[in-house]
């Protein structure tokens, strides 16, 4: 099947229409309408090649809801007409303690939804700036929010399950002070599931006009990092913090926070590393840095039933194909509150 998408043929090329081919549905395929796609920064990351190993085409895009439009013959789980979503995986090995345990993120041959290896052509995924894709079900997931909520939950599959993956791993919850770093497309999930969970949450930013907004996203506390005498006021007091930036930083001004036994995950993807840690800072309180990727599909339908349970969607802005390169740049100079969101429509009527 030949269908229209949005990709890069270089790393130093725009992203521009493209026509691109999708299998037909196999025996345990699932064939999805795609309605609307997130626009993450990793997405950005590797487009332009600052992730290495990068193939051209290369079509992005990694939260993605739709409709199901056709099934396989065995498939049992999804009818025409579902309302489902497709994350950052579309397969694995299936066989290994990680896929076993339903940690498919983790498997070491996990196939991302583009850039991953397969047999259909070119011989690498293409993801969802597109009008169709079509997924093995055990990587289909149901979408139970009202259908007028669906584009905001397309951010959902990725930076709703990158955060809460760790958060519920971490047991935040009641009782827990959880501090959330950066108030962003990952940062505003935090916040959001973090006060869902019952925890008390305090973000950080370096910009002192994010304060309201931080308090409007369901923290109970803004902290401006730079200002010294904010971060000394919560010494040694967070059980966990939840850091979401994605360029380098001092990370010790962070750890300084945690209790003894505090935990600071990461989950920002920079394209360089962090500066090194003070160790003393971890050992002197058996502190720990930890880093958490996504989560696996049972967490990952898990976060969403929640989700749709809580009233949670991302804020977004809603954003024709032919706006993508522009909404990049936007992204980068954080011009955007919270995720840019793709419609799919616009495919069809030539954007």
């Amino acid at each position: 099947m030949t269908i229209k998408a949005y990709g890069a043929q270089a790393a130093d090329q725009p992203l521009k229409a493209m026509q691109i081919t999708r299998r037909a549905p196999g025996a345990h395929d699932v064939q999805i309408e795609i309605a609307y796609c997130g626009v993450c920064h990793s997405d950005l990351h590797q487009v332009r090649s600052e992730w290495a190993g990068t193939l051209y085409p290369c079509v992005p895009g990694h939260e993605i809801v739709g409709r199901v439009s056709a099934i396989g013959d065995h498939v049992t789980g999804f009818q025409a007409g579902d309302l489902v979503g497709v994350g950052c995986m579309v397969d694995s090995c299936q066989h290994c303690e990680e896929c076993d345990e339903g940690l498919e993120n983790y498997c070491d041959n996990m196939v991302a939804t583009y850039n991953g290896p397969t047999a259909d052509a070119p011989g690498h995924t293409l993801g969802g700036y597109s009008q169709r894709i079509v997924v093995h079900e055990r990587y289909v997931l149901r979408i139970r929010h009202p259908e007028a909520q669906l584009a905001a939950v397309a951010p959902l599959l990725c930076a709703g399950i990158t955060t809460y993956s760790p958060l519920r791993h971490w047991n935040a919850g009641p009782g827990k002070k959880v501090g959330v770093v950066g108030i962003g497309g990952l940062g505003h999930m935090g916040i959001k599931l973090a006060h869902a969970m019952g925890a008390q949450v305090v973000a950080f930013t370096t910009s002192e006009g994010k304060r309201d907004a931080a308090k409007a996203l369901g923290a109970d506390e803004a902290v401006v990092s730079r200002n010294a005498d904010e971060m000394a006021a919560h010494a040694k007091s967070f059980d966990f913090i939840l850091n979401t930036v994605a360029a380098p930083h001092d990370l010790d001004a962070f750890t300084a926070l945690l209790k003894r036994d505090g935990t600071m995950t990461l989950v920002g993807a920079p394209a360089s590393p962090h500066p090194s840690p003070q160790i003393m800072n971890l050992i002197g309180k058996r502190r720990s840095i930890a880093g958490s990727l996504i989560g696996g599909i049972p967490e990952t339908q898990e976060m969403l039933d929640f989700c749709a349970q809580h009233g949670i969607v991302s804020d977004i802005e809603l954003i024709r194909a032919d706006e993508i390169n522009e909404a990049y740049e936007r992204m980068l100079k954080g011009d955007v509150k919270y995720r840019f969101v793709i419609d799919s429509t616009s495919l069809v009527d030539g954007g």
